[in-house]
């Protein structure tokens, strides 16, 4: 039987990390509780994660630094809790690398069910690439390594890609020339339907475009279809 996920969740405000941990842990899931960056370290040094419940607003080191510095690494999905109202934050979080977010005050069941809509995403016993994984991917002047989330350039340079944005470009690779829109690519990647003013695959291809087009005033790779959604406008080619 295969163990249940490990969630770290990192809050300075011990009522609602204590409850939310009880709460996975009810559900099902190993959840512990961490009171700011630095306890949030010193755990990932010691215990193995599958994923971080990130409070934006703490003391110290705040939940933004932390998503920004995790994803740099390719680390851990995350899924950023934000104060109600604070837009900003949740585009900026989604621009940098995180895999969701969730204002608070929520509800504890929405965040269950995001927490395993993202860990179906990024679980290693279903590989985010599909179809794509164990191969190596050329499109456009990029070869995409499944294997290591890594995409090579002509000129030998190498870009990691953080857990999201390597799925949602899988998404795209493994439908190229498709136009898909923004409620296909967000069930696709995150298992979710989007709200009336979600921006998340918005952001999330304006942060993927950054790293694979030439030119993101100008994108050739990824383009925007009016009153349709998204394209990858290149032909791909798979090796093994």
């Amino acid at each position: 039987m295969a163990k249940p996920a490990h969630i770290l969740v990192v809050d300075d405000h011990a009522q609602i990390r204590e409850s939310v941990t009880r709460f996975l842990e009810r559900n099902g899931l190993r959840a512990t509780g961490a009171k700011d960056a630095s306890d949030m370290d010193a755990k990932l040094a010691v215990g193995q994660y599958d994923l971080i419940v990130l409070d934006v607003m703490m003391p110290g080191e705040d939940g933004l630094s932390v998503c920004r510095r995790i994803s740099a690494e390719g680390g851990l999905p995350i899924i950023l809790l934000t104060a109600l109202g604070e837009e900003t934050d949740r585009i900026v979080g989604l621009e940098i690398g995180a895999d969701d977010y969730l204002a608070k005050p929520f509800n504890p069941r929405e965040l269950l069910a995001r927490i395993k809509a993202v860990l179906r995403r990024s679980s290693r016993d279903e590989p985010a690439a599909g179809t794509l994984a164990g191969k190596r991917v050329r499109f456009a002047h990029l070869v995409l390594d499944t294997d290591r989330q890594m995409l090579c350039g002509e000129d030998g340079g190498e870009t990691l890609l953080t857990s999201a944005e390597f799925k949602l470009l899988s998404v795209f690779l493994e439908r190229a020339r498709m136009v898909l829109s923004r409620d296909q690519l967000l069930d696709l990647t995150a298992g979710r339907t989007a709200g009336p003013l979600d921006r998340t695959i918005d952001n999330q291809v304006s942060r993927l475009r950054r790293k694979i087009e030439p030119d993101v005033l100008r994108p050739r790779i990824i383009k925007t279809v009016r009153n349709g959604g998204y394209c990858l406008a290149t032909d791909v080619e798979v090796r093994e």
